[in-house]
């Protein structure tokens, strides 16, 4: 990764806002981060046309029952981890592919449609076999929070109230019935995959159905949790300079209230549970590696039922929900 670009105060504020809302308007993001509409939009809309920062639709595949997801940690031959994770990064299966420090040299998201397919992916079709040595894959079932639902901190509580407010939200949850998308949901899911912040006007136009009825798709998908819309940049962007992952084996009776701690947590991103050795994997951030001394053993040490916690730092990241990253930190263009 190249030298993270500077921000002013100002456009950090604006990535933090997108991540809150990221289909707030930008009368909406003014009012947050106290500032001109008109400064908002012309600087917003050069992070979105810079590649820095984006936003994208992404379907909860669990949730729609279009298939389930794996955690994948991979040990490489030496000096061949990124060229691993590039290959990687190229399949529509995977989700997310980052070159992690510590105890594995890759870490990757599959999406599969169910576990029969495992073997197809991991076994029969993964790229460039002769340079990993070993893979450890674990079936997400269930999620307590997702990256989504993050707030960088950055904004005012009463900013973050603001752009909330009239943004529908279902949170990560057990369900016990998938949903069931119409073709036409389905139409709308795959515009806003490509941009997160089209229109109602745009969506409407694109699938042949009023401006009304497009946003009461939209709404209607977010709140069944099928639809989440996830705002893509690079952390040190707002002063968060450390990625990581902690892989835990806890107790399964204190596996629930492990978790729903640890995604309490300010610096905690996601956090699922698992099948396989490891039955908890966490994605967090913070400012500096100082602060990882304290998140391992005040955050994650002081949880009751904690066995094992190994931490992976993400040291190069090439895809985020779908989305390839270039070096330079930017997103590549999608459609």
């Amino acid at each position: 990764m190249g030298e993270t670009p500077k921000l002013s105060e100002l456009d950090r504020k604006l990535v933090a806002a997108l991540q809150v809302n990221g289909r707030a308007s930008w009368s909406q993001v003014a009012r947050a981060v106290d500032a001109t509409e008109s400064t908002v939009a012309r600087r917003g809309q050069q992070l979105l046309d810079s590649g820095l920062v984006g936003v994208t639709g992404v379907l909860d595949h669990l949730r729609c029952g279009l298939g389930i997801s794996l955690q994948v940690r991979m040990r490489c031959r030496p000096g061949t981890a990124n060229g691993v994770a590039e290959a990687l990064a190229v399949l529509p299966e995977t989700r997310f592919v980052t070159v992690v420090t510590g105890s594995a040299d890759l870490a990757a998201e599959f999406v599969v449609r169910d576990h029969h397919e495992v073997t197809r992916v991991l076994v029969e079709e993964l790229p460039r076999p002769d340079d990993i040595v070993e893979t450890e894959s674990m079936v997400v079932v269930r999620k307590f929070s997702a990256v989504e639902e993050w707030d960088t901190g950055l904004l005012a509580p009463e900013g973050v109230a603001l752009l909330r407010a009239d943004r529908a939200r279902t949170g990560h949850r057990e369900w016990s019935e998938p949903e069931r998308l119409t073709p036409q949901e389905f139409a709308i899911a795959r515009m806003l995959g490509v941009d997160g912040r089209a229109s109602y006007a745009q969506l409407a136009a694109a699938v042949g159905v009023s401006e009304s009825t497009a946003a009461r798709r939209v709404e209607s998908l977010v709140r069944r949790g099928c639809l989440r819309f996830r705002t893509l940049f690079e952390t040190p962007l707002v002063g968060l300079d450390v990625e990581f992952m902690q892989w835990l084996v806890v107790e399964p009776g204190e596996l629930e209230h492990v978790g729903a701690r640890l995604a309490a947590q300010p610096s905690t991103q996601y956090v699922s549970a698992t099948t396989g050795r490891f039955n908890l994997c966490l994605h967090g951030v913070l400012p500096g590696y100082g602060d990882l001394y304290h998140y391992m053993t005040e955050a994650v040490g002081a949880l009751p039922g904690v066995r094992t916690a190994d931490l992976t730092l993400q040291a190069r990241t090439l895809k985020r929900a779908y989305v390839r990253i270039g070096a330079d930190g930017t997103r590549e263009r999608q459609g």
